[in-house]
């Protein structure tokens, strides 16, 4: 008897992780208080249950250009985050008007 679950014939469908890379650029002026937002909205993410991994940098040759690195265990995790009052008010309230651009990259396991 062959098992018909796909899951078991390609390993990467069991793991629903999503991973995103998502990148600002912040209007001139506007990257300390972008890192200001950033340095609050870090530890509120973190405590999720869903978020497995959250990583944000600054670029050095750049201080107006930042890339967020972040891991979920699934897609109702990635949907629960996008929820949160922390998410909501920091980053769509506070931080999208500081910025001429915001780019979201959805990866895969392999």
């Amino acid at each position: 008897m062959t098992n018909s679950d796909p899951r078991l014939a390609d390993p990467r469908l069991a793991d629903q992780r999503l991973a995103f890379t998502v990148t600002w650029d912040v209007r001139d002026g506007e990257a300390a208080a972008a890192a200001a937002i950033i340095a609050r909205f870090v530890p509120a993410a973190r405590g999720e249950p869903g978020l497995e991994l959250l990583m944000v940098n600054q670029c050095s040759s750049n201080p107006g250009q930042f890339l967020f690195y972040e891991v979920f265990k699934d897609a109702a995790a990635f949907e629960a985050h996008q929820h949160t009052p922390h998410f909501k008010t920091m980053i769509l309230q506070q931080a999208v008007p500081l910025l001429t651009r915001r780019d979201r990259v959805q990866y895969i396991p392999l």
